[in-house]
C-alpha cells in the first residue's frame, strides 16, 4: 500500500508554491513513497537503550573562557564614540523608541 498519493504531493507542491509536471509528480510520489517506508521501518526498531544524540560522531568543540582580556586589543571608547551623532558619558545616546507609562 502507498504512503502517500499523487494527490498529496500535489497538495504539497502547491503548499511550497512549486509548480510540477506529471512526470515529477509521479517521479516524487515514487520517491516520497520509499523514503515514509523507510521512515516506518526505522520507526519499529527498540532504541531504548540508545542515548540521544546531535551528531552523528563525537564532537569536541572547544570554548574560550569568557574575559574581556581575551579580546585585547580592544578599540578605546574615546575612539569608538569619535563620530558618534550623540553620546552619554561612555555611551552612544539614542532616540528612545519605548514609553513606560504607569
Amino acid at each position: 500500500m502507498s504512503k502517500i498519493t499523487s494527490d498529496e504531493v500535489r497538495q504539497t507542491a502547491t503548499l511550497a508554491r512549486l509548480e510540477l509536471s506529471d512526470g515529477e509528480v509521479h517521479r516524487l510520489t515514487r520517491e516520497l513513497d520509499a523514503i515514509l517506508g523507510y521512515m516506518e521501518s526505522l520507526a519499529s526498531l527498540d532504541v531504548s537503550g540508545v542515548e540521544p544524540t546531535t551528531h552523528a560522531v563525537p564532537l569536541d568543540m572547544p570554548l574560550r573562557d569568557d574575559v574581556l582580556e581575551a579580546l585585547e586589543p580592544h578599540l578605546p571608547v574615546d575612539l569608538a564614540l569619535l563620530d558618534a551623532p550623540k553620546r552619554h558619558d561612555a555611551f552612544f545616546e539614542v532616540p528612545k523608541i519605548i514609553e513606560v507609562t504607569e
